[in-house]
């Protein structure tokens, strides 16, 4: 009797389970040459948007909020210092990133967007300042500024002299 090659419900579900689970631990948010982030570490939920979508708008949830921890010890103590001076509003008390955005109506492509969105921010806090490098002023820059400095003193003098004989 041959033996039946489909196997148990039960089995599948798990084996599903265990697909999707190593699917999540791959998936990263990359930031290419700075860092790259387990997509479990980024909590994105979604909340009821405000604008354009008729009566829609007040039963879906499509805005999405992304949250991430920025101490996470995923980026050095430098990058973090810039990334809270360069978006102080998107930095918690708790050092926590959040996100909002609710450009589309559809939520894929809303979480989509928050995720370009910290990606953006991080390379953007990841590239160090160029240093200033200090330079002598020209010529004919310090002429114009002692020229300057010639007429503002004349006119200031002949306020003062005045003869009241």
């Amino acid at each position: 009797m041959p033996t039946n090659p489909r196997k148990e419900p039960s089995e599948t579900h798990d084996e599903d389970l265990e697909l999707r689970a190593k699917e999540r631990e791959s998936a990263t948010l990359d930031v290419p040459g700075v860092v790259s982030i387990p997509l479990d570490e980024i909590k994105i939920s979604y909340v009821r948007s405000a604008g354009p979508g008729g009566q829609n708008v007040n039963k879906t949830a499509t805005k999405a909020r992304l949250r991430w921890k920025l101490t996470s010890g995923r980026l050095d103590a430098e990058t973090v210092e810039r990334f809270r001076a360069l978006f102080p509003s998107w930095v918690t008390s708790e050092d926590e990133v959040v996100i909002y955005n609710q450009e589309y109506r559809e939520a894929p492509k809303n979480k989509a967007a928050c995720l370009a969105k910290l990606r953006d921010a991080i390379k953007r806090a990841a590239t160090k300042p160029k240093e200033r490098i200090p330079t002598k002023p020209t010529r004919g820059s310090v002429l114009r500024r002692l020229d300057a400095k010639k007429r503002l003193s004349e006119k200031k003098r002949g306020r003062s002299q005045r003869d009241f004989e």
